[in-house]
């Protein structure tokens, strides 16, 4: 690398977003914070912007960006607030930014995602919503703008390290690639006794044994709908039929994903479980740079298992791939009725049960419409929480979820 990179953070304060910039920081020669973004972490946005000094900070929520803007007027009046996802298009629509993280969790990352492969960015992809909602509308716009697509998720960061040479996401099926493996550790509960799931906790949920994720995302490894929505993120990025896609639960956590060969080789990527990884191979890609991470070490490591998941206790992951057989805007309607059963658990308003019970339901309800214009997703979107959240409030939703 000759001239920094200028990079924009979607979703700066949230855990990709903190290891990204702790990646950046230990590479500070090749990487400039251009623009930082945040939903509404005041506190957190004001320590990073004193700390990278960026162009722009963005805020989701408009009365912090309000609040952002005066306390930053003074003490760093060269960084200009913007507020909402028109701030947020903007400033991957920035001719200085030519690297955007995407890691704003949930649906409020699709915009500026798909703003971002308009304009051509090296884009990389946390965000699973930008594929799973709209994935034919994404990776044309990925084609049509020029962009160059990067995964970070560790799962697909490892397959992507095992494709063949030159080949990056969105071009096609991988020449000789006859099966791609993501592995799952299989979350917190992957042994406890299915009659106690019903009752597990959102402290419980989100204590995983291998990864520091936020909430919502430890809960979606909790039921294992990341996986879910993993596969279908597969089938977009690399061009498979969702038959050749196999999920393999792997506790330990090092094995990260395998490729699969005509020639019955299988390439597997091995490391610590540490998103500072993938975040560092992406950024850095095709060359390699320091992430931070400690070596792996095989001795301690002593075992790797292997076992196939059980649907009884993964529902989700069943509800998952049905979505994507089903086609049109299905999978938008699975990650809109995901997404409020999940944040009701969190306020527990819900059974942990009760999750996949809302989003089978709301799937069952709603007619999925075409998945062709963004106007559409958003609207069978918008059905979606609507249906799910009116689930949720029934008096009775914990017994009928449980």
């Amino acid at each position: 690398m000759t001239e920094p990179r200028s990079i924009a953070i979607l979703g700066a304060t949230g855990s990709i977003g903190r290891n990204t910039l702790d990646v950046i920081q230990r590479n500070s020669e090749h990487y400039r914070v251009t623009a930082l973004t945040a939903n509404r972490d005041i506190e957190g946005m004001l320590q990073l912007c004193h700390l990278h000094r960026p162009d722009w900070a963005v805020m989701a929520d408009e009365r912090a960006a309000a609040s952002l803007a005066r306390q930053l007027r003074e003490e760093l009046p060269q960084t200009r607030v913007l507020s909402g996802t028109e701030g947020l298009c903007r400033v991957v629509a920035d001719p200085e930014v030519d690297t955007v993280m995407a890691a704003i969790v949930g649906a409020a990352g699709l915009l500026p995602t798909l703003e971002a492969a308009r304009h051509g960015k090296r884009i990389l992809l946390a965000n699973k919503e930008a594929l799973v909602m709209s994935g034919a509308l994404f990776m044309q716009q990925v084609a049509a703008g020029g962009a160059t697509l990067l995964p970070v998720d560790s799962e697909h960061n490892a397959l992507f390290q095992g494709m063949p040479d030159a080949y990056l996401p969105g071009s096609g099926r991988p020449e000789g690639v006859t099966r791609i493996m993501l592995t799952a550790s299989g979350g917190p509960f992957r042994t406890t006794a299915l009659e106690k799931l019903s009752n597990m906790t959102p402290e419980q949920a989100c204590a995983h044994p291998n990864w520091n994720m936020g909430r919502k995302i430890s809960v979606d490894s909790a039921t294992m709908m990341n996986k879910g929505l993993e596969v279908i993120e597969a089938c977009w990025l690399y061009s498979m039929p969702e038959h050749e896609v196999q999920v393999i639960i792997h506790p330990q956590s090092v094995v990260h994903s395998m490729v699969q060969y005509l020639d019955g080789s299988v390439l597997a990527q091995l490391g610590n479980p540490d998103m500072r990884t993938p975040i560092a191979h992406c950024l850095a890609w095709p060359q390699r740079i320091d992430a931070g991470v400690a070596p792996l070490d095989m001795f301690a490591v002593a075992r790797l298992d292997f076992e196939a998941p059980d649907l009884r206790r993964f529902p989700c992951l069943r509800l998952a791939q049905e979505a994507w057989r089903s086609g049109g805007a299905s999978a938008a309607i699975l990650n809109a009725a995901n997404e409020v059963a999940v944040q009701a658990f969190l306020e527990g308003r819900l059974a942990f049960t009760g999750i996949p019970g809302v989003i089978e339901a709301t799937l069952e309800k709603l007619i999925p419409g075409e998945a062709d214009a963004i106007e559409g997703i958003l609207e069978d979107d918008r059905r979606a929480r609507e249906h799910a959240a009116t689930l949720v409030t029934q008096h009775d939703a914990r017994r009928m979820y449980s």
